[in-house]
C-alpha cells in the first residue's frame, strides 16, 4: 500500500478514536464527575496514538511535517463533522463549509510543487 493511503487511513482511524476520546463523554459522562471523564477518555485516547504514531511516521517518508499537519486537520474535520451532527445532533452550520474550503486552500499551497 502507498504511504500517502496507509497515512490517510490511519489517520481516519486515530481520528475516529480522538473525536470520541475528545467530545463523546459531553454526551455520555456529562452526569459524572470530570476525572471519571478524562480517564476514560485517555482510555480512548490510547488507541488513537496506536495509529497516529504509525501513521506519522509512514507519511513522514513521503510528507514533510507540514504536509502531514495539514492532511490531519483535513482528516480531522472530515470525521468531527458527521460526529457533531449525527452523534452529538448539532445543527449543520454553514461555517463548516467555509471552514472546508479554507482548508482546501491550506492543502493546495500546501502540497504544491
Amino acid at each position: 500500500m502507498h504511504p500517502i493511503l496507509a497515512t490517510v487511513l490511519l489517520l481516519s482511524l486515530s481520528n475516529v478514536f480522538m473525536t470520541f476520546a475528545w467530545y463523546a463523554h459531553l454526551k455520555e459522562l456529562g452526569h459524572r464527575p470530570w476525572i471519571v471523564a478524562a480517564l476514560v477518555s485517555w482510555g480512548i485516547a490510547l488507541f488513537e496514538y496506536l495509529l497516529q504514531v504509525p501513521a506519522n511516521r509512514m507519511g513522514y517518508t513521503v510528507l514533510s511535517v507540514a504536509q502531514l499537519k495539514l492532511l490531519q486537520e483535513v482528516v480531522a474535520l472530515t470525521v468531527f463533522v458527521p460526529f457533531a451532527l449525527f452523534y452529538l445532533r448539532e445543527p449543520l452550520k454553514l461555517d463548516y463549509l467555509w471552514a472546508a474550503l479554507c482548508l482546501v486552500g491550506a492543502v493546495y499551497f500546501a502540497f504544491r510543487n
